[in-house]
């Protein structure tokens, strides 16, 4: 299994699944470019970022490792980085789990995004930063995921936050082409019922995607994985296995 952190986290946000997950299967966590133990790498020179590049560090940590197929494990944004690599490298997805997954953003994410690219060179990091963790996190249920990824995101340079933003130009058309096209993977959507950003558009794409189910946690917002450790680890499994 391999496990995609979003933006502005590391592989620190996946501490409530590593002894669980570690008793059943094959455990890969990785650090995004300019994210926690990949913070002081010169992968981080780069001017800008797109999906592909950072696709492709994860095949090639994964080629290096001789690991030629895996269950994709993403969160947030990550699991936008899980979708754009199966798309064009689907013989090495077994399948894809997709928490608290980004397939759309409505208009409130849109104005949001618009707002935090225009502003990223003039408002510090952190404020903007903290600013999205409360407009996607913002009950006090949310307070221990909004902590969490916070915490991260101090960790990042300024340059490499704006280099991260600046991938918000991409996202609409190719989340467009996402929800459109079926991957033919089986897929896993795992949401909470408060994720009221994120969710909607999720229902309406199970809907049309033959290959893709969705289990909703009750009582649950954006950071599934965080909030509902024991109904997300269980049900991951259990999806997992069906596919033996």
């Amino acid at each position: 299994m391999t496990f995609i952190h979003g933006a502005g986290g590391s592989s620190a946000v996946w501490f409530k699944q590593i002894r669980h997950f570690s008793k059943y299967f094959n455990v890969l966590l990785l650090d995004l470019r300019g994210h926690g133990k990949s913070k002081e790498l010169s992968i981080g020179n780069l001017k800008k970022y797109n999906f592909q590049k950072v696709g492709n560090d994860i095949i090639e940590v994964m080629d290096f490792l001789k690991i030629k197929k895996t269950h994709f494990v993403g969160i947030s944004l990550g699991t936008i980085i899980v979708r754009e690599i199966t798309e064009r490298f689907p013989d090495r997805s077994s399948s894809m789990i997709m928490g608290g997954a980004v397939m759309q953003l409505n208009l409130k994410g849109q104005i949001l995004m618009y707002l935090g690219n225009s502003l990223k060179s003039i408002v510090p990091y952190l404020l903007l930063y903290r600013l999205l963790a409360y407009i996607v996190m913002p009950s006090d249920k949310n307070k221990e995921s909004r902590i969490l990824f916070v915490n991260e995101a101090k960790k990042l340079y300024q340059k490499e936050f704006k280099k991260w933003f600046g991938l918000a130009a991409q996202i609409n058309p190719l989340l467009r082409y996402f929800r459109i096209h079926d991957s033919g993977i089986p897929t896993l959507y795992v949401m909470g019922s408060e994720d009221h950003m994120f969710l909607p558009s999720i229902t309406k794409l199970v809907k049309d995607h033959a290959s893709s189910i969705l289990h909703v946690i009750d009582d649950c917002g954006h950071v599934v994985n965080v909030e509902r450790p024991e109904e997300f680890n269980a049900r991951v499994v259990t999806f997992i296995r069906s596919l033996a």
